[in-house]
């Protein structure tokens, strides 16, 4: 038997077992991704919507660096976030570096640009799209994003799921600020550079193929939201039935 088919028995093995140790690395890295998401997730709806809705002078400025900041390395923000809490930086009294809060507060940094960039893009079509229906009802710019956050529910609920798919996949932030402690900060994408390094194969492939099935099953929610999509539109008051709900509107003149 050649190393990779050893490997891979001993893989399923660990998988079907769930060993102790192999659990609490795939626990810890749903943890740490779900609790990133979940901040940046937060705030990345209410600054996207905003930027969607918002016309201001620099605006494009604004959007350029919010793009630059989706090609950030990962371990360009783990070196920013490591300098931010280490001892002699501005967050050092914190006392959260090597933690599972340095590792979440990198990934929400990592996914924070990535949910806002794709919020307003969402929301900018949208809005231009039913621009002159807003004009006419005198609906306000916040109102404008609540109704079209409601409106682009589905597709930004795909933008939600490909954020954790970023955030869980990604290695390099979370071994610069959780320092890949075994035991306390030890996560799938890190173990396995550090166990292939060190020669252990069957833990690195395991960990690899639940990272795989993962990143599987995010596609297929994707997949299922939008095919939920299609099939409620024609079922669940669209952005046209709200804003003709408005009080703007139910008090324009005919």
């Amino acid at each position: 038997m050649n190393t990779f088919s050893s490997s891979a028995v001993t893989a399923f093995s660990l998988i079907t077992s769930f060993d102790p140790q192999f659990a609490s690395i795939v626990v810890r890295s749903l943890a740490v991704s779900a609790c990133a998401c979940l901040i940046a997730c937060s705030a990345g709806l209410l600054l996207g919507a905003w930027l969607g809705v918002a016309r201001f002078r620099g605006r494009a400025v604004v959007l350029a660096l919010l793009n630059t900041a989706l090609a950030l390395p990962s371990v360009v923000v783990g070196l920013v976030v490591y300098l931010l809490l280490s001892r002699s930086g501005p967050l050092g009294f914190l006392g959260w570096l090597f933690s599972f809060k340095a590792m979440v507060l990198a990934q929400s940094v990592l996914v924070l640009p990535v949910v806002t960039a794709l919020v307003r893009q969402t929301i900018d079509d949208a809005d231009r799209s039913h621009g002159e229906q807003f004009q006419s009802l005198g609906a306000r710019r916040f109102m404008r994003s609540l109704i079209l956050l409601w409106d682009e529910r589905y597709a930004l609920l795909t933008v939600l799921i490909a954020a954790f798919g970023r955030a869980i996949s990604e290695v390099g932030a979370v071994m610069v600020v959780g320092g890949n402690i075994e035991g306390f900060t030890r996560v799938m994408t890190t173990s396995i550079a550090l166990e292939t390094s060190k020669g252990d194969l069957p833990l690195a492939l395991a960990l690899g193929l639940v990272l795989l099935g993962v990143v599987l099953v995010l596609n297929i929610l994707i997949a299922l939201v939008r095919h939920w999509r299609e099939q409620l539109d024609d079922q669940l008051p669209d952005v046209e039935v709200i804003l003709a709900s408005t009080p703007a509107a139910r008090g324009a003149p005919s």
